[in-house]
């Protein structure tokens, strides 16, 4: 398998974690990873199929104007929250924007997250909100905004719509979803008792934070994800 195989294959594997980790909203969601030795390209799952549907046939081409230069499949209209991001952010090499039920809830409240778990800590105070509106993104210029809006973090939330998540690797952009899920579901809950909600200090999260943000963590915690994905679909 050569090294461009190998991407489009971490797309497919990344594509059954998504899935599995309730992140799929149907076909709607969309996950991209730069082509390899080629910053100005990236790879995006297609439109019309979910993410345990991608497959070596069906994954597009885009270049950074969001246009398409490989690939037959139909494409996403939000291409532009990718396009627009890879463009000046060029330490990113995975984008993830999708839809899960707990995130969105959360990102209707307009709240800021806690470190109400560890997941928390990661992103709190480091989680912008993007509120220009909660319709698709469909052009250059509105994803240019929420580019504007991520900024230098890792995600941002997109109120009432979802998230998007940014790696340097497709393992980091996975595993921050998945934790940030459980971080919003967690948030929700916790508010909803009504009890005050205190936290730890700030050194405490921020050793915290460090110690999750390593290469280590994420490797082998999405390698455990695919195993679970995958034998969950049968393959």
């Amino acid at each position: 398998m050569n090294e461009v195989e190998a991407a489009k294959k971490s797309l497919i594997d990344a594509g059954l974690v998504l899935d599995y980790l309730g992140h799929g909203d149907m076909t709607r969601g969309h996950v991209s990873l730069r082509v390899p030795g080629c910053v100005e390209k990236f790879f995006m799952k297609a439109h019309s199929i979910g993410f345990d549907e991608i497959t070596m046939d069906n994954i597009l081409t885009f270049n950074l104007e969001g246009n398409l230069v490989a690939g037959t499949a139909r494409q996403h209209s939000e291409r532009f929250i990718h396009s627009e991001i890879f463009r000046v952010r060029p330490d990113i090499h995975a984008i993830i924007h999708t839809h899960p039920t707990h995130i969105v809830a959360f990102a209707a409240t307009g709240q800021k997250i806690r470190a109400l778990n560890q997941g928390g800590a990661i992103f709190e105070d480091d989680l912008p909100i993007y509120s220009d509106t909660m319709d698709l993104i469909r052009t250059q210029d509105m994803g240019r905004r929420v580019a504007a809006c991520l900024g230098a973090h890792r995600a941002v939330l997109m109120r009432s719509h979802g998230l998007t998540m940014t790696g340097d690797c497709l393992a980091q952009a996975v595993v921050l979803s998945v934790m940030l899920q459980e971080a919003c579901h967690i948030q929700l809950m916790a508010s909803a008792s009504g009890m005050d909600l205190w936290g730890f200090p700030s050194e405490d999260v921020a050793r915290i934070k460090k110690n999750l943000l390593s290469h280590e963590q994420f490797v082998v915690n999405y390698d455990y994800l695919v195993r679970r994905a995958r034998k969950a679909a049968g393959r």
